[in-house]
C-alpha cells in the first residue's frame, strides 16, 4: 500500500465527534477551576499561620525571660517582611493585639482581598498556641 492510498482510507473523526471531546473537556474545566483557586487561597493562608507561631515562639522565649509577654514586636525582636502594599511580599500584617503578664493574643490580617469579595482574611494566635481563623475569605 502506498502513502497516497493510506491516507484516502484513513478515517477521521466527524464533527460531532470533535465537538463532544471539547464540550467534556469544558465541563472537566468547569469543575477544576474553582478547586484550583480554594488551593491558591489556602496556599496563601499559611504565610498567617507560619508568622503567627514564629511570633508564639518568641513571646514564649520572651516570657521566660521576662515573667510577662510583650505587646511590642520589636522587644520580640520579630522583623516582619514588607507588605504587598508597601512593595514587598507578605500578604499579612501582624500585630500584638493584647498583652498581659498570663496572655497575649497577636493577629495576622490580610492586605489582600484573596477572592475579590471585600473580606480580609484574619488569623489570631494566643498564649496557649491555639490558631484560629477569625474571619475567613
Amino acid at each position: 500500500m502506498n502513502l497516497k492510498q493510506f491516507w484516502r482510507d484513513a478515517s477521521g473523526f466527524t464533527l460531532t465527534e470533535l465537538l463532544v471531546v471539547i464540550v467534556i473537556i469544558g465541563i472537566l474545566a468547569a469543575l477544576t477551576i474553582p478547586r484550583f483557586l480554594n488551593v491558591t487561597t489556602s496556599a496563601k493562608m499559611t504565610e498567617a499561620k507560619l508568622m503567627l507561631k514564629q511570633v508564639y515562639n518568641l513571646e514564649r522565649g520572651y516570657y521566660l525571660e521576662n515573667d510577662t509577654y510583650s505587646s511590642d514586636l520589636q522587644a520580640i525582636n520579630f522583623e516582619p517582611e514588607k507588605l504587598k502594599t508597601d512593595g514587598g511580599n507578605a500578604r499579612y500584617k501582624i500585630a500584638i493585639t493584647k498583652a498581659t503578664e498570663t496572655e497575649f493574643i497577636a493577629t495576622a490580617t490580610a492586605v489582600v482581598d484573596f477572592d475579590k469579595d471585600g473580606t480580609y482574611n484574619v488569623w489570631s494566635i494566643n498564649h496557649e498556641g491555639v490558631l484560629k481563623q477569625e474571619v475567613p475569605d
